[in-house]
């Protein structure tokens, strides 16, 4: 008898990292869901078809809060019992999802929107001003988003670096990394605490203000769940954010008619944007690690209560059943219902941020480096691995 063949480790080898893997595409067309092993070790379910990874987003019987329980499978090498809203489910997470909503409301999100142009043409004249070749990495893509969450939450940019270095290693696939994970935590806990109790002392008009002060119906968020809501925010702004420009760029770098049409035709670039979304392999293209609850039926699979569930959003986002020439660029696609940012209770509440940061970034080069181009063969590059948000450390252009 022919032993089975043990899961596939995840996540992938793409031979192309703007691309997903061949394997997604095998494992959607043999059926929704099939069995990885995750960087800890642990089993876990990858669902890949559209419908099915909707379900695993917005379905309760899928728990974020169950894989911070100890022996629960996990993503990363986190440290257990985290109060991040990411990692709780309802009613946990509709509480304090309630008391902090309207500070991302679409309103206060475009009232942003002077100020990160801003930024942009600040960091775009510092370009030109060095002149190329330059790192648009370094340039852009990266300051723009971290300034911006700084300015927001009232964090001095000026110790951008410390934060920068915890955050990078919280977010490391490493199991073997665990005890510096844990410290690295545990300063960036130490630190929010510090600067929340200083504003405390003397406020600020900033969201991390705006969130010391939220109250609903008597109640607010408690100490531990502001930290947690502050580190999530430098998280996610920073690194999420850097990542999928950073993709987009280098996916426009790789065809000079695609840029050439977005300056011809800027009524196209809304349009654009959703689908250099859609393609984006920022992230690693997967949903954040969740934990069936009960048996669940996912596209003829039986998913039994304590399996660990991975909602693939590249797959999804490729998904021929959903759109046309799935793994085509139409900068024109109408009823662009990709799902990059989640979908359900946990749906990104940074996306219009997201949107208007890349948007801003599109416009600012297109407008000020017109004839932007890599100035090293793509294979050169080098990439940032080992962690949820891999991109190139370093994109290096001329115009």
């Amino acid at each position: 008898m022919t032993a089975e063949a043990p899961p596939p480790s995840f996540p992938f080898t793409a031979a192309d990292p703007l691309e997903p893997a061949e394997k997604y595409v095998r494992m959607r067309e043999n059926g929704s869901a099939a069995r990885v092993t995750l960087p800890s070790g642990d089993p876990a379910w990858l669902v890949t078809r559209y419908e099915d990874v909707r379900t695993v987003l917005a379905d309760p019987r899928f728990s974020r809060e169950a894989i911070t329980a100890p022996g629960a499978p996990k993503g990363f090498p986190i440290a257990r019992g985290a109060k991040s809203i990411i990692v709780m489910d309802p009613p946990e997470h509709t509480r304090l999802r309630r008391l902090v909503s309207y500070a991302f409301s679409v309103r206060r999100m475009e009232a942003l929107r002077p100020r990160v142009e801003e930024i942009a043409r600040g960091l775009a004249t510092a370009m030109e001003q060095t002149g190329p070749p330059a790192d648009l990495v370094a340039g852009l893509t990266q300051p723009l988003p971290i300034m911006v969450i700084c300015e927001m939450l009232g964090v001095p940019y000026a110790e951008v670096d410390q934060f920068r270095t915890w955050t990078d290693l919280m977010l490391s696939f490493d199991s073997g990394r665990r005890e510096e994970v844990i410290e690295a935590r545990d300063r960036l806990n130490g630190y929010l605490a510090e600067l929340i109790a200083a504003k405390r002392t003397q406020p600020s008009d900033d969201l991390l203000m705006v969130l010391i002060n939220a109250r609903d119906e008597g109640d607010r968020l408690s100490e531990e769940e502001l930290v947690a809501f502050a580190f999530t925010l430098l998280g996610a702004g920073y690194h999420a954010t850097t990542a999928g420009m950073t993709h987009v760029m280098l996916r426009l770098l790789r065809s000079p008619e695609r840029m050439r049409t977005l300056r011809d035709k800027p009524e196209l670039l809304a349009s654009a944007a959703e689908e250099l979304l859609r393609l984006s392999q920022a992230g690693g293209g997967v949903g954040a690690l969740r934990i069936a609850t009960e048996d669940v039926e996912l596209g003829g699979t039986l998913v039994k209560a304590g399996d660990a569930v991975l909602p693939s959003t590249t797959a999804a986002n490729r998904d021929p059943g959903v759109f046309s020439d799935p793994d085509g660029y139409d900068p024109a696609r109408e009823q662009n219902h990709h799902i990059t940012f989640g979908h359900g209770v946990h749906y990104c509440l940074g996306a219009q941020l997201s949107r208007i940061e890349l948007r801003i970034v599109l416009e600012t080069v297109l407008d000020r480096f017109p004839a932007l181009e890599l100035a090293v063969p793509e294979e050169e590059l080098e990439w940032r691995t080992g962690t949820a948000f891999g991109r190139p450390e370093r994109l290096p252009v001329t115009w």
